[in-house]
């Protein structure tokens, strides 16, 4: 069956940086579109990036120039490299996938869109 795996999340002060990994296993990883969201305490979950199967990217604003998703399709894994984090990036990281190719995800950022979710890495950010 379909797993999404996340890790690298942890504990960093303000400014710092993180590399969320997310390893797909059971799924034709190269022929879907991925994303990362997030889910912060008492709060909904929300998008954060996503990448089609061709490698257009789409950033929620609040973390424009801030936060770098890629895609290994050799390694069936998901990447979310994250840097000068605030508080504000306080949450659950979850890796999501639609098994759709070309540029179906281009936009969508609803948690609905994703069929398949990862367990979560929790990043926390201290000031």
């Amino acid at each position: 069956q379909v797993q999404l795996v996340e890790s690298g999340g942890g504990s960093v002060q303000a400014g710092g940086s993180l590399r969320l990994s997310c390893a797909v296993s059971g799924s034709r990883f190269y022929l879907s579109c991925m994303g990362w969201f997030r889910q912060a305490a008492g709060k909904q979950r929300e998008w954060v990036s996503s990448i089609t199967t061709d490698s257009r990217i789409t950033y929620t604003d609040s973390v424009k120039g801030r936060f770098t998703i890629s895609r290994d399709n050799a390694k069936n894994s998901l990447y979310l490299q994250m840097t000068n984090l605030k508080p504000e990036d306080t949450a659950m990281y979850y890796c999501a996938m639609a098994q759709y190719a070309g540029g179906w995800c281009f936009g969508r950022t609803s948690v609905d869109d994703f069929g398949y979710w990862g367990q979560g890495t929790q990043v926390t950010v201290s000031s």
